[in-house]
């Protein structure tokens, strides 16, 4: 089948027009990098969702759950088949301490909303720009918190569209890690436990981690985020500064001067520059320390 039939195959169950052919994702990406989806699609209903990935699976057509786009690279050659985002399944829920949100919503604004309810635990994600799931598929964390010190649940979907609700010993959520992830799991929603706290405290300690983020991250530039994993003793950004590899980079893409962990899009940046700056710090640093660098962003498509 063509790329046509899927489109308009798939808009016997979903609006016709957030099906989009030949779709440029550079927009979609917090890189702003990227070449184009031979077919993107929006869900708007977690029904929708689910008729995406099962028409996917029934016809052996290649997918890609795009998120928020804030933790990935797509190469300049784009993505063959389906490109699909739950952006449009945003809905937050709060009832009493638990917090339900769909897979679309972004954290931070989880986090917000959670704040304003005079709600405690979830503010270690006032800053994290990707959505709940692919916060759920990396286990999300930062400035000391983690998505598996406050989850109860996730509602997914598996390759082949079936539903089910993982419990938070079934995420297996760990470092960058979660079944979600080994197992090629779509989340659709999840549900947090969070505590009433004192709302001069939450919104002081938001304060406190927002300064933090933006005095110490180059957020004036496009980014994938913080490129690589954490090594066992280490920093990643400490081993990039003490190589000597800020400011320096390939094209357009450049190691952050502000923060060595990020790699930034200067303005005019490939995916291919992106991926050579990647791989060239990664050389670096295994020469000079005999450390590898693994990469946290996940890197995909094809070339050109």
């Amino acid at each position: 089948m063509t790329k046509e039939q899927w489109a308009v195959d798939l808009a016997q169950n979903i609006n016709p027009a957030n099906i989009k052919l030949d779709e440029s994702l550079q927009q979609y990406t917090m890189t702003k990098l990227g070449g184009k989806a031979d077919v993107f699609v929006l869900p708007e209903t977690e029904e929708e969702a689910i008729a995406v990935i099962r028409y996917a699976h029934i016809n052996n057509i290649p997918l890609l759950m795009l998120g928020n786009g804030s933790n990935m690279v797509v190469r300049d050659g784009g993505m063959r088949g389906i490109v699909v985002t739950f952006s449009h399944l945003d809905k937050i829920q709060i009832t009493g301490d638990h917090v339900y949100a769909q897979s679309g919503a972004l954290i931070k604004d989880v986090s917000k909303l959670a704040a304003a309810s005079s709600l405690t635990g979830f503010e270690f994600a006032c800053g994290i720009p990707g959505s709940i799931g692919g916060a759920m598929a990396m286990n999300a964390g930062a400035y000391g918190g983690e998505i598996k010190d406050i989850i109860i649940s996730s509602k997914v979907l598996t390759k082949e569209g079936d539903i089910l609700i993982l419990s938070k010993e079934e995420l297996e959520l760990g470092y960058r890690q979660s079944s979600i992830a080994k197992k090629g799991y779509y989340v659709l929603s999840s549900e947090f436990q969070l505590a009433q706290g004192v709302q001069e405290e939450i919104d002081a300690k938001i304060a406190d981690l927002t300064f933090q983020r933006e005095s110490k991250q180059p957020l004036e530039y496009p980014s994938a985020g913080s490129v690589f994993k954490r090594p066992p003793g280490h920093f990643a950004g400490k081993l990039i500064q003490d190589s000597g590899l800020q400011g320096k980079g390939v094209g357009d893409a450049e190691v952050s001067t502000k923060h060595a962990g990020f790699i930034v899009n200067k303005g005019n940046a490939t995916a291919s520059d992106y991926i050579a700056t990647i791989e060239m710090v990664q050389r670096v640093v295994k020469e000079k320390f005999g450390i590898d660098l693994e990469t946290e962003v996940k890197i995909v498509g094809d070339d050109l």
